[in-house]
């Protein structure tokens, strides 16, 4: 915080002089893109909320090092290779801003430790929401249930597309394709734009949705065999002419 307290006065004040942000990245030895911010900023408390809440490496690891603080351990390096061997990979110099706001100036130990905030459970990854969703119910483990049915009760908008999806593959494990119109009907009564998109793909050829998702017969057998015949031509390295092809896919089986 008193380097960017340090930064935006320095860029404000040579600002007020009439410089450039050319000519102060130069002089205050910035990156352009940090002059700027510093220049666009309306205010230090702007700044200082950006800093205080950004992110960092090294929050998953402050519950430890409010632990082993209390517990006596004021090391700096010390502290940092019991990080490192917990899977930290910052350097020294990271944990020591850290701890740098809680020291006084005229003192080498630092004040009391804040107490440390509660640990916030990270969030899952999309793939994993989106085979948890595409996965049958019956098929999904209890903590994975327990967790799509809190992440579904917190999103309105993932609720109501794990509910269409799931309706769908219903609609298409049990061939029940006319029930697809009243399907399309409820998926456009929500605001839910992907989907409207595949709604609106599928009214382009709804009588062969329709048959597919009706019937018992499938174009697997023919991409199999679209399949094989392009193995076959790939072995040849392209120096296989039409008549050697055409001999290989008849005599292969």
């Amino acid at each position: 915080m008193a380097r960017t307290t340090e930064r935006y006065t320095a860029v404000q004040q040579l600002l007020s002089e009439g410089k450039s942000l050319a000519s102060i990245g130069r002089q205050l030895r910035l990156e352009h893109s940090t002059v700027r911010r510093f220049a666009r900023a309306q205010s230090l408390d702007e700044l200082l909320v950006k800093a205080t809440n950004r992110a960092s490496i090294l929050d998953e690891h402050k519950p430890y090092l409010h632990q082993r603080w209390r517990e006596g351990c004021h090391d700096i390096p010390q502290l940092h290779r019991e990080l490192r061997a917990r899977g930290f990979t910052g350097d020294i110099q990271c944990v020591r801003r850290y701890f740098r706001p809680f020291k006084k100036p005229d003192s080498p130990k630092p004040k009391s430790l804040p107490a440390p905030a509660p640990e916030l459970r990270p969030a899952p990854k999309p793939r994993r929401v989106v085979r948890w969703i595409m996965t049958s119910p019956g098929h999904l483990a209890e903590t994975d249930a327990a967790e799509l049915k809190e992440i579904r009760s917190a999103c309105p908008h993932l609720d109501a597309t794990a509910r269409h999806v799931r309706d769908f593959a219903d609609m298409m494990r049990n061939l029940r394709g006319e029930e697809l119109p009243a399907w399309m009907d409820r998926v456009l009564a929500d605001d839910l734009p992907a989907l409207h998109s595949l709604v609106n793909g599928m009214k382009r050829d709804l009588d062969a949705v329709t048959a597919g998702l009706s019937t018992h017969w499938s174009s697997g057998q023919v991409e199999g065999h679209v399949t094989r015949a392009k193995l076959l031509k790939r072995m040849g390295y392209g120096r296989a002419n039409l008549d050697l092809l055409r001999r290989r896919i008849l005599l292969t089986t």
